[in-house]
């Protein structure tokens, strides 16, 4: 039974206090009851939107146990009638530029619509998303995203650089594999395609190749399938794999900012610019369709220094009005000074609260997305096997080999020189030397030399030297 629209399961300052202490994805039930942003179905929309055009990314079905990266799909503008006609199949009806792509071979995503933009003939629209209900005052549709899709529709495997992420599921139902940071190991990163603010896996998550991506073995899965009506949290930082499994899903999100941000921006600013200058270079085997559609162009190394430059500075600005805000601050008062949704500081009033011991109310209105493994051993078992390429032992063994040369350990692109296990600072196997494999013949390409290059924990440690660096000396000559 619905829960009336008066009440509500948590009050919004509530729901701040769990997400403060929230540590993994979690879903938010009852929560939305009586927002009008529930009646947005594709229907629904498709009348708001009338002639207006929208752009569909097509992807195909079928599985090649690579991701489908936006950059190999295909691209339409279209009414959301178009779509509608298109999904449902009705013979004799318009579906416009979809008439090229059966709907037995594709699936088509509108995926990143910046609400702001789409209904921005109708901003009355906006107030149908109540995120102030989730204790963000003021946040609404015009700073949330809209995503409509079919059956099979999916994102690829990610990670956002910027903030935490509340996503609210409107029509149909989305399966959600995350990942949590801790992963990244296991979920060999890249920056190509590059896309600001998302660092890609190269693994197919529902169809790995264990033999390219034998760490991923290790990733440790928490699905969730999200219903009409819920709300996802996503920390920051977890990877998430996302795809439709109705035959049409529509869901709104929300990017949530955080302090750490800060850091975040130079990381990708110092990321952008290693990545144009490296895939601008002439090479032989610079021939690859590299930028994600997202992205607007290819900027200069001089637009993209002065984009390190800015980010650095805003940085640093921040710091410095941080140091000046935490001199009214209790000393033994640790914690990163919050912001509101407007990026104001907020006054530290629930200091005292928070210093009493704090449990997530799980329950019927609130439930963890659990990791696999923790759920059912047996069945983890058994999906890693139903993983494994082949049935005959000897195949099996040589998996299970390449597994435990890789569990536990940074690893760049699967193609190159493929080694033991390292604990040595002169990269001397810690095994004997009858565990030593010969190095796999292969040419070094400029993604490999990426993936290692801007590796999310390379760039992280570039990260704190160039600020501890620009910070230091910037200190130094206002002191001097």
């Amino acid at each position: 039974m619905a829960t009336p629209d008066s009440i509500k399961p948590f009050s919004p300052e509530e729901i701040q206090r769990i997400l403060h202490h929230l540590q993994q994805p979690a879903v938010f039930v009852d929560m939305t009851c009586g927002w009008p942003v529930l009646h947005w179905t594709a229907e629904h929309l498709s009348g708001c939107l009338g002639d207006k055009l929208i752009r569909f990314r097509l992807g195909r079905k079928k599985d090649t146990n690579t991701p489908v990266f936006e950059t190999q799909c295909s691209y339409v503008e279209a009414k959301l009638a178009h779509f509608l006609s298109w999904t449902w199949g009705q013979a004799g009806t318009d579906v416009g530029p979809f008439f090229e792509y059966p709907k037995s071979e594709y699936w088509a995503y509108a995926d990143y619509k910046y609400i702001a933009i789409l209904l921005q003939d109708q901003p009355s629209m906006f107030e149908d998303v109540k995120w102030s209900e989730f204790g963000y005052e003021g946040r609404n549709g015009r700073e949330s995203t809209l995503w409509i899709g079919t059956e099979g529709a999916n994102t690829p495997c990610h990670l956002d650089s910027y903030g935490c992420n509340l996503v609210l599921q409107v029509q149909g139902r989305k399966r959600w594999h995350l990942f949590p940071p801790e992963d990244t190991v296991n979920l060999y990163p890249t920056r190509i395609p590059y896309e600001e603010s998302s660092v890609f896996s190269q693994v197919d998550v529902l169809h790995p190749d264990l033999r390219r991506f034998p760490a991923f073995q290790g990733a440790r899965a928490h699905v969730v399938t999200l219903e009409p009506g819920q709300v996802l949290y996503v920390p920051r930082h977890w990877w998430h794999y996302v795809e439709s499994v109705d035959p049409i899903t529509v869901s709104v999100n929300s990017w949530i900012e955080l302090d750490v941000d800060d850091m975040a921006r130079v990381s990708e600013a110092v990321t952008k610019a290693v990545v144009c200058v490296l895939k601008s270079a002439p090479s032989d085997d610079n021939t690859d369709d590299w930028l994600n559609p997202t992205e607007e162009g290819v900027a200069s190394h001089n637009e993209n220094m002065q984009y390190v430059n800015l980010a650095v500075g805003a940085y640093a600005q921040r710091q410095s009005g941080l140091c000046h805000s935490e001199l009214i601050r209790d000393p033994r008062d640790t914690r990163p000074v919050k912001r509101d949704s407007r990026g104001q500081i907020r006054k530290n009033s629930d200091s005292v609260r928070d210093s009493v011991p704090f449990s997530v109310p799980y329950g019927p209105h609130l439930t963890p997305v659990r990791c696999q493994q923790e759920c059912s051993p047996e069945t983890r078992r058994v999906t890693i096997k139903h993983l494994e390429v082949g049935s005959d032992t000897p195949q099996r063994t040589e998996l299970a080999s390449a597994v435990g040369l890789h569990q536990g350990r940074y690893e760049c692109s699967p193609g190159l020189t493929q080694r033991k296990s390292c604990d040595c600072a002169d990269g001397t196997p810690e095994n004997s030397s009858k565990d030593y494999e010969e190095p796999i013949k292969t040419t070094i390409t400029t993604n490999d030399l990426l993936d290692c290059l801007v590796h999310p924990d390379i760039i992280a440690r570039v990260t704190k030297l160039l600020l501890q660096r620009h910070i230091g000396n910037h200190r130094t000559m206002k002191t001097s």
